[in-house]
């Protein structure tokens, strides 16, 4: 019989198992028309191929890890899979839905694990597990247990389930010069005041080559850091425009693996970043390669975000 895990390693291991499941999943949903609209939820739009993921959650949970109070997007309510519930555990099942559908680019499965009722800050493991576009032969998974000496990075090759290292490592830079980097403008709602702030931005710290790349996915965003990819990435909608669509929880509950790899992880005012783990809440945030990079251009979004309130 399933039981909770003992210790957070073991919750990690469970968290790359449920990556590994909707990974799975997803690739074996391919041929259906991903686009459909299913319903909405109080969070977002949910896509046909969301509710493939979505469906294959608490079934999972409930073989494997019933010890939990499971918070997700596709969830009208947490449920609790059992009375004396010892952890929660926060699931995006599929981030970058919209590029994903288009098979435009990979997506994320992302999760984390605190003890019941804590909030970001309180997560102890997390992992996120690349949902790959038809093309793809192999996907990556990246996991962590707060405080670990490094990330566990794994790359699975999708014809035999072989794992291999991957060494991942985020760039050391410490400006953002010939280097991507950029604040998060998705939709239209916001657009051109958020366009304005990043330009206003990259004056002020004099950059003037930087290359611009809209991973349509917090969890991708997160990867691209980690994976050394960018430098800084910014994601301001609730501040810009309170009633658009906006990242949640879920959407960045896998943030300690930035931190873990070496990164930092803020609110848009240079703060820690800390938020309940539920599928409602708007959350600000920033993400930079290093403390360096932190340093030099923390103080000037925090200036240009007190700016934006006036």
């Amino acid at each position: 019989m399933a039981r909770s895990p003992d210790t957070p390693e073991d919750a990690r291991r469970l968290l790359c198992a449920l990556g590994d499941h909707i990974r799975d999943v997803v690739v074996g949903a391919r041929g259906m028309d991903m686009t459909a609209i299913d319903g909405s939820t109080a969070a977002d739009t949910i896509y046909a191929i969301d509710r493939v993921a979505d469906d294959a959650l608490v079934e999972w949970f409930a073989r494997h890890w019933p010890g939990v109070e499971l918070v997700s997007e596709g969830l009208d309510e947490p449920a609790v899979l059992a009375a004396d519930a010892e952890w929660t555990v926060i699931v995006d099942t599929i981030d970058g839905t919209r590029g994903l559908m288009y098979d435009k680019r990979p997506a994320w499965s992302l999760a984390a694990a605190a003890p019941r009722g804590g909030s970001l800050r309180d997560v102890v493991t997390a992992a996120m597990t690349e949902l790959p576009t038809a093309k793809q032969g192999a996907a990556d998974q990246l996991s962590a247990v707060r405080g670990a000496d490094a990330v566990v990075a794994e790359r699975v090759d999708l014809r035999d389930g072989a794992r291999h290292t991957l060494p991942v490592r985020p760039s050391t830079a410490t400006d953002l010069e010939h280097g991507f980097a950029g604040i998060a403008k998705f939709f239209v709602p916001g657009k051109p005041a958020l366009a304005h702030l990043e330009s206003e931005l990259f004056r002020r710290l004099g950059s003037r080559v930087v290359f611009d790349d809209e991973y349509i996915s917090s969890g991708g965003q997160l990867h691209e850091l980690i994976a050394g990819h960018d430098r800084f990435v910014a994601d301001l909608r609730p501040l810009v425009d309170p009633g658009a669509l906006a990242c949640h929880p879920y959407d960045v509950c896998t943030a300690m693996l930035l931190e873990v790899a070496g990164g930092v992880v803020t609110d848009p005012w240079g703060g820690p970043l800390d938020v309940p783990l539920d599928t409602t809440s708007p959350v600000a945030w920033a993400g930079y390669a290093n403390g360096a990079l932190a340093a030099r251009v923390g103080p000037v979004l925090a200036q240009l975000v007190d700016d934006l309130a006036r």
